[in-house]
């Protein structure tokens, strides 16, 4: 794999927790822009970004329209829209359709994100309770990029998981605790 330029993550119940967790573990100097996409079913994402900024000391933000994806910032799907990445590397919202009854999707981010990233894009399938994400990092993998799955066995809710691994695989299934460390290793060295 060549040098990541963005690491995309996705979640839904349980999450939160999740999140604060893997950002937690990052290390500063990680040379990557964090996109992340979390099923909240809340309408203020700002407080999402506010809870999480609380356990990194990277900038967490919620993504704007046109904005350019920042290397060491965590920039967060906002509610009621899908998030997508241009060609470009910046962002762009949607209210098409739901997709897994989501919106934001995480299959919407990670397929839009593959075509942007390629082969330089680590996809991330968390806890969750449907089936989204996994087409999308099947997406990733299938542009060259790297997948890593958390353990359904260590995941909060496991079907979301589960299902990546059903329909996507993944070159790491590891438990939460070693998703950062591992990220640190891939990007920094």
């Amino acid at each position: 794999m060549i040098a990541p330029r963005a690491i995309a993550i996705g979640c839904s119940a349980g999450g939160l927790t999740a999140l604060e967790v893997l950002l937690g573990g990052l290390d500063p100097r990680i040379p990557s822009a964090v996109l992340v996409c979390c099923h909240t079913g809340s309408s203020d994402v700002e407080i999402l970004c506010e809870l999480l900024a609380r356990h990194t000391s990277l900038p967490v933000v919620e993504a704007a329209e046109r904005e350019t994806a920042r290397n060491g910032t965590v920039h967060v799907a906002p509610s009621g829209y899908h998030l997508l990445v241009e060609h470009d590397e910046r962002f762009s919202l949607s209210v098409d359709p739901k997709v897994n009854f989501s919106r934001p999707s995480i299959d919407v981010l990670f397929t839009s994100a593959a075509e942007a990233y390629r082969a330089s894009l680590i996809g991330i399938v968390m806890t969750g309770a449907n089936q989204d994400g996994a087409r999308g990092l099947a997406d990733i993998r299938r542009h060259g990029g790297l997948s890593i799955v958390q353990d359904p066995n260590d995941a909060e809710v496991r079907t979301m998981p589960q299902a990546a691994l059903d329909i996507a695989g993944a070159d790491y299934c590891i438990p939460l605790a070693a998703m950062a460390p591992l990220l640190n290793r891939l990007c920094l060295s």
